[in-house]
């Protein structure tokens, strides 16, 4: 373990975090990266994270360098991913290579373990303990971009299994997401929740007028937090809300996200004439959260989430949440809503399940669950997971695994 360094008298540590797959319109791994950075922070640490982003924004040194709520911000030309609606990654080994050195991190956090994997070598070189967050199913992404189940399991593994051995760490945010690393025989897997701003995120949020404005004349109000990308499934919201609409239910569906899949989606909206509001990116968390308070129900229907951010926050607003029965989201809802299987029939069940019970019961029982997952205990276990000081008084929420390999 490295010796912890003075950073102008601080007695912190500095925490380099890389992650790619973040832009503007960014969802989960935003916010989560947002709230991490500042929880690091305010526990007395020097958090600082690279990310990608468009060569021609950056000026003429090719970099932009802000301080933030949640420290330092480097950004760094990156390419993007075709067919990704935007998503940018760091390819530029050298520079990164060279930044890293110059930075001197205590700690090194990757939140990206394709094009990224590289770095743990990197951190085992220069004695940094370094960590990977987990943020996807390697084998859930397969499955949902139709590589057969038995291949998707056995690139996984190997994917895995590389990634355990190049980090010191391996951090989980579920069960549901350490499995397929357990499954590979990595045991240096540790768990860390995320969290929701049980604050900004609050069922007193609710408003009549927007519900109305949205809802109309329908009686239902259906609302999906998606980026609009094929591993979410945002199609199953528009099958379940026909197969609801033939069923008799007056229901009509708000879509907040954007993605490369939004034009198709659209497109199918109004051939079959479906009462759908696609609202795009929503930049103002507020707007966001008064209008996840104000919806019925909330579909999460991707079947490769670790955890689901966005489902978290609706029920923060006291919003149920229908999720896949095959996501971590089956692990998190519990009584706070329902899960389906892959289709739209079967979202549309669960949704009728959910409006079986009356109002207050099911909106109590969202905001009960989602207290369960608050910021400053999840920033305590990734804390822990980099055996650094935590805040007073919060311990992680379980021991984590010695450094090393598995």
């Amino acid at each position: 373990m490295t010796a912890r360094r003075a950073r102008g008298g601080r007695s912190g540590l500095r925490i380099v975090r890389l992650a790619n797959f973040v832009t503007p319109a960014s969802g989960g791994l935003r916010t989560a990266l947002r709230e991490l950075g500042a929880g690091y922070r305010a526990a007395g640490h020097e958090p600082v994270l690279v990310v990608p982003g468009p060569p021609d924004a950056l000026g003429p040194r090719g970099v932009r360098d802000e301080e933030t709520a949640q420290g330092r911000v480097l950004t760094l030309p990156g390419a993007v991913v075709p067919g990704s609606g935007g998503y940018r990654v760091l390819t530029d080994r050298r520079r990164l290579s060279r930044l890293l050195e110059g930075l001197a991190p205590d700690r090194l956090e990757v939140s990206d373990r394709t094009t990224l994997r590289w770095t743990g070598e990197w951190a085992r070189r220069a004695r940094v303990p370094a960590v990977m967050v987990s943020h996807e199913s390697v084998d859930g992404v397969l499955a949902t971009w139709g590589v057969p189940r038995p291949l998707a399991r056995a690139v996984a593994d190997r994917v895995n299994s590389r990634t355990g051995y190049a980090y010191s760490r391996v951090v989980c945010t579920t069960e549901w997401a350490a499995a397929e690393f357990v499954r590979a025989g990595a045991r240096n897997v540790v768990r860390a929740p995320l969290g929701v701003d049980l604050v900004a995120r609050h069922p007193d949020l609710h408003s009549a007028a927007l519900r109305g404005r949205y809802a109309g004349r329908h009686r239902v109000l259906l609302l999906l937090c998606s980026r609009l990308s094929t591993e979410k499934r945002p199609g199953r919201a528009l099958e379940a809300l026909d197969a609801l609409r033939r069923r008799g239910v007056d229901a009509a569906l708000v879509v907040a996200g954007e993605g490369p899949l939004r034009a198709r989606l659209e497109g199918r909206a109004r051939a079959a004439r479906l009462p759908v509001a696609f609202l795009g990116h929503l930049a103002d968390p507020a707007r966001l959260a008064a209008l996840q308070a104000s919806a019925d129900v909330v579909l999460a229907p991707g079947p490769a989430e670790t955890f689901g951010l966005a489902a978290l926050e609706a029920l923060a607003c006291g919003t149920p949440v229908v999720a896949s029965a095959a996501s971590a989201l089956a692990g998190l809802v519990a009584d706070g809503g329902q899960t389906a299987l892959d289709d739209g029939p079967s979202f549309a069940d669960a949704v009728q399940r959910v409006l079986a019970r009356p109002e207050s019961a099911r909106r109590s029982a969202a905001r009960l669950c989602a207290e369960n997952y608050g910021w400053r205990p999840a920033v305590a276990a990734f804390l822990a997971a980099h055996d650094a000081p935590r805040p007073a008084g919060v311990a992680p929420a379980r021991p984590v695994a010695p450094w090393g390999p598995r």
